[in-house]
């Protein structure tokens, strides 16, 4: 409990007869926030009670709400996750100056939540005054820091962090953009903090990291169990192996040497999550004495081709999540369907341009879904890129995935014609039978869904709360009937699609529990977007991005203009329009007038 004790030991009555203080100690055993949601919505005391229990709190868009609001609303937060630039600021589709600026909930944090210890930036630009502020004010306290995806700062903001912030438990730095000065917030960490059992700064450029640093926190730190660096070579980590006693996850080992080199090193007796960054052909029997042992591989950046994996996987059969690219295969995913039946999450990638050109043998199509849907039956996550795929495959998911949440499909574009298009019946049969399914992709080449299908997702999409639609249905009518479904859907992003912004602006209507919108290559039909006016209504904020066109460098490292369609993003807000808001995008709100 917080400072405020004293309000819930008064011996008030609620509507149910239970007194303040029994109801109180009820809330704190109730985690999930649609449950704890419903409790607020009872009367006003129970909103009350429920504010001041509440622990967790995530924030699916940092413009939704303010700072100052979410303190006021839940004030003795222990945990808070925030998420700022869209899904597309991944694939560069958002204009880099959008905003996401973490530095008001920075000094809000600073100032007034006394009791948060777990931080979870993601997407957001955090600047190194804003780490100093943190670590001077929560450094005490503090023991989770996760910078997902992150920008704007640099080494010495993670110096002050790692020289104050002594009882951190994680630090996460994955995929985040850190401009390296020097390796010294490393060493002050491995030297004042005893703590850790985290550390990940996986697909980061550091690379200026004492491995002498790693085996002093790996010696320090007595539950150190997971560890994710940035590329480098196996035996440079000899030493860090042989202290890290309880180490159970690694990722970022590369091997490039001759395999009789790598009988030096002796992995941690408990390790059974394991990443990859480099292995060459010959080299896989030095994971082979533990090969049974692995609940977790990821071989995405391992340059491994389908027979290679075909062996490796055979020696994994407790083996619950994998990553890998479409090299893997049909043949890959037979071998995978009866060797590993306790699978749970797959995700399989296309490679770069190059990686692709070597995969022509290894391409997933709808022989090896099958294989997977029946020999599979504890698959709970799917992302796949495929480059075949009929009815029947996705009507196979539909039959024996019962435990599917979260199914991703995209189709590759490739100049194969594909005979069994469009996928409806496919699309129907995989959510009737799919009810635990709460995240579905569905990404094609044009003429792969139609209207009827649309409208099948719709219907059979109950339970979905996000989902992500590409080049999708036919017309108007198909999203119109799509709308009349969802009654779950929180968030929806569409990419490639055929709508009018009059047809989004009636689907928006439509889907009632619908808080977030993204959508690139609509219809525009006039310049003012005066079809959109019904989409701004209360508590909505709407941002129109115009097309435009970026510098980009491709895979033979030349620079080529690449065009970017124009794009909407829209969102339940509290707030307000934002203040930061950037020039080159028009905003659509409540109070504007259109007096073209």
């Amino acid at each position: 409990m917080g400072e405020n004790d004293n309000e819930l030991k008064k011996p008030t009555a609620t509507g149910t007869g239970l007194s303040d203080v029994i109801w109180s100690w009820v809330l704190l055993y109730i985690d999930d926030p649609k449950d704890r949601d419903a409790v607020s919505l009872v009367c006003r005391r129970w909103y009350e009670l429920e504010a001041l229990t509440r622990k967790h709190v995530t924030i699916a868009l940092c413009y939704t709400t303010s700072p100052d609001r979410l303190r006021q609303r839940f004030p003795h937060l222990e945990s808070l996750k925030l998420k700022a630039k869209p899904r597309a600021a991944m694939f560069n589709l958002i204009p880099e100056d959008w905003g996401g600026y973490a530095t008001p909930w920075v000094n809000e944090i600073a100032d007034n939540f006394n009791c948060l210890k777990s931080l979870h930036f993601r997407r957001m630009i955090v600047e190194d005054s804003d780490l100093e502020v943190l670590a001077r004010s929560r450094g005490n306290v503090l023991q989770a820091l996760k910078l997902d995806r992150c920008s704007g700062f640099s080494t010495d903001g993670l110096l002050h962090v790692g020289s104050l912030c002594r009882q951190l438990r994680t630090l996460f730095l994955e995929d985040s953009s850190i401009i390296e000065k020097d390796g010294q917030w490393l060493h002050e960490m491995a030297i004042n903090n005893t703590l850790v059992e985290t550390l990940n700064f996986y697909m980061t450029d550091l690379v200026k990291v004492s491995f002498e640093d790693l085996k002093l926190i790996a010696r320090n730190c007595c539950n150190l169990v997971s560890v994710k660096i940035s590329d480098c070579e196996i035996l440079d980590l000899v030493g860090f192996f042989r202290a890290a006693a309880v180490l159970e996850e690694f990722w970022g080992g590369s091997f490039y040497e001759q395999p009789d080199k790598y009988a030096a090193v002796t992995f941690p007796p408990r390790l059974c999550h394991l990443g990859v960054t480099y292995m060459g052909k010959n080299l896989m029997p030095v994971l082979f004495p533990f090969a049974s042992l692995l609940k977790t591989l990821d071989l995405f950046y391992a340059s491994l081709d389908m027979e290679d994996h075909c062996l490796l996987i055979k020696t994994c059969p407790n083996l619950e999540v994998l990553k890998t690219r479409t090299v893997i295969g049909d043949q890959g995913l037979e071998v995978l369907s009866r060797s590993c039946k306790r699978l749970k999450r797959l995700r399989i990638m296309p490679g770069s341009q190059g990686q692709e050109m070597e995969d022509e043998g290894g391409l997933i199509s709808e022989r090896g879904l099958m294989a997977l849907a029946q020999g599979c039956l504890e698959l709970e996550y799917l992302a796949v890129y495929v480059s075949e795929i009929n009815n029947a495959s996705l009507e196979y998911f539909g039959t024996y995935s019962k435990n599917m949440c979260d199914f991703r499909l995209i189709l590759l574009d490739r100049e194969k014609r594909i005979t069994d298009l469009p996928l409806d019946n496919g699309v129907r049969a995989l959510l009737r039978g799919c009810g635990k399914l709460r995240r579905f992709a569905l990404y094609l080449r044009p003429g792969g869904l139609t209207d009827v299908g649309l409208g099948y997702i719709g219907k059979y999409g109950s339970n979905v709360r996000w989902m992500l639609l590409g080049n999708v249905g036919e017309s108007d009518a198909g999203l119109l009937e799509f709308s009349k479904g969802c009654p779950y859907l929180q968030k929806l992003e569409m990419k490639g699609c055929c709508f009018s912004e009059h047809a989004l602006a009636a689907a928006v209507i439509q889907l009632t529990s619908l808080r977030y919108l993204w959508v690139q290559g609509h219809r525009v039909l006039s310049q003012s977007s005066r079809d959109l006016l019904a989409v701004a209504r209360p508590f909505w904020n709407v941002e129109l991005v115009p097309a435009r066109c970026v510098a980009v460098i491709d895979q033979v490292g030349e620079v080529v203009m690449v065009e970017y369609p124009a794009h909407m993003l829209a969102y339940y807000s509290l707030a307000g329009p934002r203040i930061d808001f950037p020039d080159l995008i028009f905003r659509l709100n409540y109070q504007r007038v259109f007096k073209e």
